[in-house]
This record gives structure tokens, sequence and C-alpha cells, in this order.
């Protein structure tokens, strides 16, 4: 049995129309978690959402169904994904094809020879009519398609046209060996440009990787500024930076403030209290021996007050497609 492509969505990226507020609250919810890890307890806000309507939940829940079952493409992730590539959501289809939906579940759009053809009737012609998100989403289904080449092409278009996850994903790969460049300092200084223009534009995954960039330039002054910037705005790494440079600023030379062990704790505490991991625990745990068990009440004082339950949420800012 073959499932409907209905092609007359063509649009990049799908959005619904306004969920009412409850919605839309148990929306937020469910990605607040979602985007730390919590992927099982996102679901039922999720749900709420993708039922009412919401294509980016429906997308969601597929992702949630999939990484809980960690078992490739489950029949309840399939049918998720199978109503969001319905209303043209291009990376659910390309999550259809890698988990084998056409082949294993009978499971086929109609009209295209596989869910990646699929994908490219919708991505491509707005990508070739000047859409970065859509030229982005060329980079994922050229790669899928085995084009590596063209794919690259897409990935430096996408950039080009200022799109900051593509700048992200051109500097990371630039780091990891894309061009030729005589030395790593210039590699890395190649990698910064792209870096900084997603950074620029508010994008807080290119924030934490100007950040590490600029550090290995030697340039750490700039480095912190960014660090910082990226925890502000929620994400984790960046928080963990400042958690560990107030405990600990001569570790690293990226570090430029005083040493100020109740703020580093009160910091890592709080990231505990909101993310409530092994890894979060075992920050505390390895720097327990730094406050007293008194010092230590204080500074989680000092969290309730000031770090836990802020705005925007921790994050690690998960990337749309390929997580």
């Amino acid at each position: 049995m073959k499932a409907s492509l209905l092609v007359a969505v063509l649009s990049l990226p799908i959005t619904a129309w306004a969920l009412e507020p409850e919605v839309k609250a148990a929306k937020d919810e469910g990605m607040r978690l979602y985007n730390i890890g919590h992927s099982t307890v996102a679901m039922p806000y999720l749900r709420q959402a993708a039922e009412a309507g919401d294509v980016d939940a429906m997308y969601y829940m597929g992702e949630a169904e999939r990484r809980q079952h960690m078992l490739g493409l489950t029949r309840e992730a399939m049918e998720w994904y199978l109503k969001a590539a319905a209303e043209g959501e291009v990376y659910s289809m390309l999550q259809l094809f890698r988990g084998g939906a056409c082949t294993a579940g009978d499971r086929c759009p109609d009209g295209h020879e596989d869910w990646r053809h699929a994908a490219l009737a919708i991505a491509q012609p707005q990508a070739e009519a000047g859409d970065p998100d859509a030229m982005l989403a060329m980079f994922h289904i050229q790669r899928m398609l085995d084009q590596p080449r063209r794919a690259g092409d897409w990935l430096k278009r996408a950039a080009e046209a200022g799109q900051p996850e593509a700048q992200t994903i051109l500097g990371n790969q630039i780091l990891d060996g894309r061009g030729w460049y005589l030395t790593n300092g210039r590699r890395r200084s190649a990698a910064e440009v792209w870096f900084r223009q997603a950074a620029e534009q508010g994008y807080v995954p290119a924030m934490d990787r100007l950040a590490a960039t600029l550090s290995n330039l030697g340039q750490h002054q700039e480095a912190w500024s960014w660090f910082v910037a990226a925890s502000e705005l929620g994400h984790i790494n960046g928080r963990r930076w400042l958690g560990s440079c107030y405990m600990e600023p001569e570790k690293d030379a990226v570090c430029q403030v005083e040493k100020d062990l109740l703020k580093g704790w009160a910091i890592y505490y709080a990231i505990h209290e909101e993310l409530g991991n092994t890894s979060s625990a075992r920050s505390l745990s390895l720097r327990s021996h730094m406050l007293d068990e008194s010092k230590q009440q204080e500074a989680e004082a000092l969290a309730e007050r000031e770090w836990i339950g802020r705005e925007p949420p921790l994050s690690n800012f998960p990337p749309r497609f390929g997580y």
C-alpha cells in the first residue's frame, strides 16, 4: 500500500496554522525536553501539537519515537513521518528513506521512485529559486542520493546565501579536512569566517564553534565573549564553560574571569537541576571537594535565585536532521 504525497504543499519550512495557547505551550515544553535529550518525556507534549496539525511536531514525534527505541524506523516513527511527509516535510521523507519505509514497509510515495526523489521534487525548485533553507535541504538530499560533490556545492551555496546552519556545517567540514590549506592555522581561520557569519546572525551552535576555534587560534578574550554569549542563549556547552571557568580559571587561558567557587557551583548545580543526567551529576561530583557542605548550600540558593529556569532554556541545539 502506497502513502500519498500531497504535492500541493510545496514550501520549506512547513509551518502549521496558529496553535491554541495551551497546545503551543505543550509543544514548547516538548521541544525543550527534546532539545536536552529527554525524547521519551517530550512525547506526550509533542503529541498534543502533532494531533492539532502542527507539522513540526509531527516530525519531532517521529524523531522522538526513533530515538526512544534506537532501532531505526519503528512503526510508530514511520506513521508520524508519513503524516509530516504528506504535508511536504522534506526531512521526514529523508528519514523514511533512511529507515527503509519503501522497501521494508511498502510505504512509498506516489509518483516518485523513492522518498529521496519525493524530497528532491519539493526542495530543488525552491533551492534553484534562491531559498537558503531549501539549499540546505538539497545538501542532505544529494548526500542521500550518493552525490557528494553536488551535496558540497549546495552546502556552499546555502552558506553563501546566509543560511546559518549551513555556514556552521561548512566551517566544521573545513576543520575536518575540506579544502586545501598550508597550515592548521589557515584552516582554522577559514572555518572561523563561516562560524562568525552564523554567530553574528544569532545562531547559537555557531557561537560555541566560533569560541572554540578562536581559542585554538589564541584569541582567548574574544573566545570567552562568545562562550558567554552562547551561555546566555542557553547553550549547554557554553554554560558548562562558564561554570568551569569560575571554579578553575587557571586551567584554561580562555577563562577571562576571577575565581568564584560559589558562582561556579551554582551554575553546575543549576545545569544538573535542569538536565538531571549522569553527565551533570558527574560534573558536580568531580568538584564536590572544592566547597564544604555549607558553601554548597549557599551556592545552591544562589542557583535557585539566578540560574535555574532562566530563559531561554538550556539546550543542546540539535540539528533538525542528522541528530
